[in-house]
């Protein structure tokens, strides 16, 4: 799935400016003004990485990112800190609070792209490997493409994001209100049996010749890719 970035700036100008850069890579970009309006989407639903300023309203960045490392949810969450300040030791301060890079203003804009995209392959591979492989089954993020056993399996624009979606972390079981949100997007209000429909589909194409569902059922919880499918029995 595509990577979701979280920009936290108050300065619109600039927020624009990543916004824009940001969205051409591809990434699903949102942006915040506030550090504690930041926080409660943060409490919400975590981006892959966050974009964060040092100086905000409402709560300052540094606070935000020590608050942050403290909660078990996100005291992993990438966080590349954006400031003004560029004295050593204001630096260390930062890294020290828990941030896992420190950009200074003014920056070069694709050198930050760059980082963004390394900090993401070094925090979770999977989410920008172009092929995701598990047991038979191959998929390709750039040719759209997934195979089992070699054999191609023809899926619809949503039966591949789903896929995708699960594969990316083999054993997490996802609600059905979780993969609403990860593979049609936040912003689609549309009923959680969609869901349902749309794993029943893909079973019947990835699993034809009675092969063995790598997809599990997880009665009142939801959906996972399971992890032991890769596994020779």
């Amino acid at each position: 799935m595509v990577a979701r970035v979280m920009i936290v700036e108050d300065e619109e100008p600039l927020t624009l400016l990543l916004r824009y850069n940001l969205e051409a890579e591809g990434y699903e970009v949102e942006n915040v003004a506030r550090g504690d309006e930041a926080e409660t989407r943060l409490r919400e639903r975590a981006p892959d990485l966050l974009l964060l300023d040092w100086m905000l309203p409402g709560l300052s960045g540094i606070e935000l990112c020590r608050r942050l490392r403290a909660r078990p949810e996100t005291e992993l969450l990438p966080i590349i800190m954006l400031t003004a300040r560029g004295e050593e030791a204001e630096r260390v301060r930062g890294l020290a609070t828990g941030a896992d890079d420190y950009v200074v203003k003014p920056f070069s804009v694709p050198e930050l792209v760059a980082r963004v995209r390394s900090l993401l392959r070094r925090s979770n591979p999977a989410q920008v490997a172009s092929q995701l492989k598990a047991g038979d089954i191959e998929l390709d993020r750039d040719t759209r493409r997934v195979r089992r056993s070699g054999r191609e399996v023809d899926l619809g624009p949503t039966e591949f994001r789903l896929l995708e979606f699960l594969m990316q972390t083999p054993g997490r079981v996802f609600s059905r209100e979780q993969l609403l949100d990860g593979v049609w997007g936040h912003d689609v209000y549309i009923d959680e049996r969609t869901v349902d429909v749309h794993v029943g589909r893909l079973r019947k194409s990835i699993n034809k010749g009675r092969r063995p569902d790598p997809i599990r059922t997880v009665r009142g919880s939801g959906y996972s890719f399971d992890e032991t499918f890769s596994r020779p029995n």
